[in-house]
């Protein structure tokens, strides 16, 4: 697989297909982006810009962009679905119409069931699961040329599945690595994911909403309910940079000052980062809100475990969703009640 003529489809080229797909292409993979007419645009009229909090800035001109599914399809060897979770059912259907039956589907999606959903739109093609765990933020549709920037640090995990995938797609700015339980490394990321929507909710940075030791109990109190679900589900969540799961809820109830010194690189974050969710909302497009305290809420009830701070938390997210007011600055008195 470790070829690089093979043809990469980046498969909803918004914040982090763009910048995926940019690090492949200036590594000299051929890449396709299939995007909305808007990004699309804006992509073949002033080209790509990709930075990162490590002072890497790039620009690129990409060769393919397209908005038809059939065109950018036909030749793939790899399709990387970015799409918003709510879109994944409507991309199996378009890779399973339009793509070989020997391609290889990744999903670079949050959530933890983006893969079955594909799985099960595309017969016995091969589908991989995927972590993304970096931050990138985009600039307004509109702004030439198009500017992508990773703003936090972290290499992308994909299911061990396909020798030689991993080092086709890991390259400058994009760390690949696999790994042989997907399953446990999304429940981990999921856990830190609970942080999107406090950012969506506050319109704080990341940095400064982690900074706050008010916001940081908040995502305590929801780990601690997702981590109860899991226990009683026999579900084993993978360690979060380094972490013990159970660990991470006592170190965000640190102190300001000390949290500070012991999670250093939890606080590597470019300081205006935001989050996806709070994105949605102030684009007042649906938030996946439901793939995330949604999914967690989806075991409590199965598990029989209470979940009043993520259900407070989901109400509030689909308020905002509802107004399409973009992030409504809640306190963190507002968000507990």
């Amino acid at each position: 697989m470790a070829n690089a003529e093979k043809t990469i489809v980046i498969a909803g080229a918004g914040s982090i297909g763009c910048y995926v797909g940019g690090c492949l292409a200036l590594a000299g993979r051929k890449v396709v982006f299939l995007a909305r007419p808007g990004i699309a645009t804006a992509l073949l009229g002033g080209g790509l810009r990709i930075t990162d909090l490590d002072g890497r800035d790039r620009s690129i001109r990409p060769e393919s962009v397209t908005t038809d599914p059939a065109a950018a399809l036909a030749s793939a060897d790899v399709v990387l679905v970015a799409v918003k979770n709510g879109a994944t059912e409507e991309m199996a259907s378009l890779v399973a119409g339009h793509a070989r039956g020997d391609v290889v589907v990744v999903s670079l999606q949050n959530g933890v069931g983006n893969a079955d959903r594909l799985r099960a739109g595309l017969g016995g093609r091969t589908v991989l699961a995927g972590m993304v765990p970096f931050n990138v933020v985009q600039s307004a549709i509109g702004n030439l040329p198009l500017h992508v920037h990773r703003a936090s640090d972290g290499k992308v995990m994909i299911e061990d599945g396909m020798a030689g995938l991993a080092g086709l797609l890991d390259v400058e700015g994009l760390g690949v690595e696999t790994h042989p339980d997907m399953k446990a490394v999304q429940w981990g990321k999921l856990l830190i994911n609970l942080n999107n929507a406090l950012v969506a909710l506050s319109g704080l940075p990341l940095a400064s909403e982690l900074a706050d030791r008010r916001w940081r109990r908040i995502l305590a109190g929801q780990i601690d309910e997702a981590l109860a679900a899991m226990k009683a589900l026999h579900i084993a969540p993978a360690r979060i940079g380094g972490l013990r799961p159970g660990l991470l809820p006592k170190l965000l109830r640190l102190p300001d000052w000390l949290f500070r010194l012991v999670a250093r690189r939890m606080l590597a974050i470019d300081p205006q980062a935001r989050s996806s969710m709070w994105d949605d909302l102030q684009r007042g497009r649906p938030t996946e809100i439901g793939d995330l305290q949604g999914a967690v809420l989806s075991l409590a009830e199965k598990a029989g475990t209470p979940a009043p701070l993520l259900k407070r938390v989901t109400a509030l997210v689909r308020q905002a969703e509802r107004e399409k007011r973009g992030s409504p600055g809640l306190t963190p008195e507002a968000v507990t009640g």
